[in-house]
């Protein structure tokens, strides 16, 4: 598994929080997906072999959230250490 972490803009309203987890939830390869409301980012973790942070960031993306940037395991490890 890996692990991503995409960088927002802050989000404004609590229901943004269930439309993306739930968005990202039924991608194929998604265990988990955990919206950091007031630090304006996402953590994920999924299986590399079936689905990528560019396509994760384009699901994100078309439902009308801007992703300003992306980390993947190594850094993410390190940021949550």
């Amino acid at each position: 598994m890996k692990k991503a972490i995409l960088t927002m803009e802050p989000f404004t309203c609590p229901s943004c929080i269930k439309k993306i987890e739930g968005t990202l939830l039924k991608v194929d390869g998604v265990k988990q997906a955990k919206v950091l409301f007031n630090a304006g980012k996402v953590r994920i973790e999924f299986d590399s072999s079936i689905t990528s942070v560019d396509a994760l960031t384009d699901v994100v993306t078309r439902l009308g959230y801007p992703v300003l940037s992306t980390k993947t395991s190594k850094d993410v490890v390190a940021e949550t250490a």
